[in-house]
Formats: structure tokens, C-alpha cells, sequence
């Protein structure tokens, strides 16, 4: 894993994500790798030779940055972490996602969202409790810690994901689940989303955001590889999603439907 500690002169940036004003990542890069990451683009801004998921630039100013920004910006929602994870295991070092929520625990006019694969983020329990407008969401695409292995070698367990939201739900801090990407074959079908569904209503969890997966450029070159080497029979399958999303998407969003009616949990799915 490269490190390179950055300055940067943003970090509160305006989002393209239709109900997320800012965007806030302390990181470039992420040490999570998570095979289908969809932030693979980022790699054109960095310089960086290395894999996606083998580098990672630390923006060792980001609160320092993101106080001064926040004292002139419109008000409007932030959300840490889009292109990066804000709780990665770097984070243990840095504290640049901490500092950042404490820079914002004073601004009520920017509602803040946490979007992670970390149970790291309990570290900041006694900050988030402070902050007067936040939630934390958690991404979680499968149940089966054998393919999160392979797809997201070094993300949080599942156990620990799911734990973590009880206990931020216990707190009172507003929770929810990203299922993004829901996988082709291995985590979209009847039993595994309702079986998702279960565990993140027993977890306290009242809203998902379900996404399809994204199957072009590198991210699609990166995914394809592990497809090949440890699921092969899979492989056309996810090439004949990528020809034509149609029917799959339908397909998955009355899965998803039948199960959030099941478990009375509200649900959105996220069209590409």
C-alpha cells in the first residue's frame, strides 16, 4: 500500500449525487478494494501508477480546510465519503474523518450524512452524539463473508457491520443500509435479499437504498477478473447484464419490493 500525506485547498465539494449537496472525502483512494468499486475513476486525478485499492493520498489538512469552507458556504446536506471510505483503516492514524465531524458538529444548517463499510465509525460515537443533524449508513452487499472476502478484502465483516448499526441505532443516531451494489447471482436473489432485509430490520435499520451494479469501463475490467478466477460460470451471465440492464433491473426491484414489504422497511432503488 502507497501512502502520501497531500494538502489540499477544497474539501467541501459540490456533489453530482442528486440529494447530496457536498461531498466530503478526506481520503483519495481506499484500502478496503473492494473489487466493483465504482470510484475506480478517480485514479485519472491522482498520478498514481498503482491499482486502484493499493494507494491511498491522506489530505492531512481536510479540517482545517473544511472549518474555513463551512464558514462561507450555502448551507446544504454533506456527505462523508463518496468516493472514498472516510473510515479506513488509515483513519485509526489519521483522525481526518473525526476532525472533519467535529468541524461540522457546530453547523446545524449542514445536515451530515456517514457513508462507510467500517465499524471503525463507533470510535465516534461520543462526536456523532453531539452533532445536532446526522445519520450513518452502511454499505452492505452480501450476507456471505466468503464473497465479501473476495470483493471487499479489507472492509469491515458483515457481523461487524450489522452490530455496529445496532449500537449507533441504540444511541439514537439515524441509521440505514446501502445495498450497492446488490451482485448478480450471488447476493440479488429471492433468499438473499430477504434474508438482508431480516438481519438490517433486526439490526434497527428502517431505510435501505438499493443499486444496481455498475458493469462498464475499469470497473467492469476489475470485477471481471476475480469473476473468471473464482466464480467462471458467472461471467456470461454478468456480460449479458451489461448488454441489456433492462430485465435485470425490473427483476431486482420486485425482489426488492416483496422484501421491504415483507419486513416493513422503506426502500429505494437507484436506477444507472
Amino acid at each position: 500500500m502507497v501512502i502520501r500525506e497531500i494538502a489540499c485547498r477544497s474539501i467541501l465539494t459540490k456533489s453530482g449525487i442528486p440529494t447530496v449537496d457536498y461531498a466530503v472525502n478526506p481520503y483519495v483512494g481506499c484500502e478496503h478494494g473492494c473489487v466493483y468499486c465504482y470510484a475506480v475513476f478517480m485514479k485519472r486525478f491522482t498520478g498514481h501508477k498503482e491499482e486502484w485499492g493499493e494507494f491511498v493520498d491522506v489530505r492531512i489538512n481536510a479540517p482545517q480546510v473544511l472549518a474555513r469552507q463551512l464558514k462561507r458556504a450555502r448551507p446544504g446536506s454533506v456527505t462523508l465519503g463518496t468516493v472514498t471510505d472516510a473510515y479506513q483503516p488509515l483513519e485509526r492514524q489519521y483522525e481526518l474523518t473525526r476532525n472533519c465531524l467535529q468541524a461540522l458538529q457546530p453547523c446545524h444548517e449542514f445536515p451530515t450524512t456517514v457513508l462507510t463499510k467500517s465499524a471503525l465509525v463507533l470510535r465516534d460515537l461520543d462526536v456523532l452524539r453531539e452533532m445536532p443533524d446526522v445519520e450513518v449508513a452502511f454499505t452492505i452487499t452480501t450476507l456471505d463473508d466468503t464473497v465479501r472476502d473476495l470483493l471487499e478484502p479489507r472492509a469491515s465483516p458483515i457481523h461487524e457491520r450489522l452490530e455496529a448499526l445496532s449500537t449507533l441505532h441504540k444511541a439514537g443516531i439515524r441509521t440505514w443500509v446501502f445495498f450497492g451494489p446488490a451482485l448478480p447471482v450471488l447476493s440479488d436473489n429471492v433468499e438473499a435479499v430477504d434474508q438482508l432485509f431480516a438481519a438490517c430490520t433486526e439490526a434497527g435499520v428502517a431505510r435501505m437504498l438499493v443499486d444496481t451494479i455498475n458493469l462498464k469501463g475499469s470497473s467492469w475490467k476489475r470485477l471481471s477478473l476475480t469473476l473468471k478466477e473464482h466464480y467462471p460460470q458467472l461471467v456470461d451471465e454478468y456480460r449479458q447484464i451489461l448488454r441489456d440492464p433492462t430485465n435485470y433491473t425490473r427483476a431486482l426491484a420486485r425482489t426488492v419490493a416483496r422484501a421491504a414489504d415483507r419486513h416493513h422497511i422503506s426502500c429505494d432503488l437507484a436506477y444507472r
